[in-house]
């Protein structure tokens, strides 16, 4: 396995975590109580989020946003799930 086999195989593994992580934290939302929901719900759009190109449209984000970027959109996919679950 050759330096860019390994490093895709990495980014997969973490990538799996990642996604493992975020379906644990929706179920332990899922299960809280409304109260504690709601206060997540709160605390995540008091939170500025940071969209691809949007915080500065003349802005083109590099590899340095990346972590930013991701830790954002992280955020939003638990705001949406929060969301949703608040409509049913």
């Amino acid at each position: 396995m050759d330096m860019m086999d390994r490093l895709a195989a990495r980014i997969d593994g973490l990538e799996g975590r990642m996604i493992a992580h975020r379906r644990t934290i929706e179920t332990l939302l899922d299960l809280s109580p409304e109260s504690v929901r709601a206060a997540m719900l709160a605390w995540l759009e008091e939170r500025e989020v940071m969209l691809d190109g949007q915080e500065d449209p003349g802005v083109v984000a590099g590899p340095e946003a990346a972590l930013e970027l991701a830790l954002s959109d992280e955020m939003r996919l638990l705001h949406d799930h929060l969301a949703a679950a608040a409509q049913r």
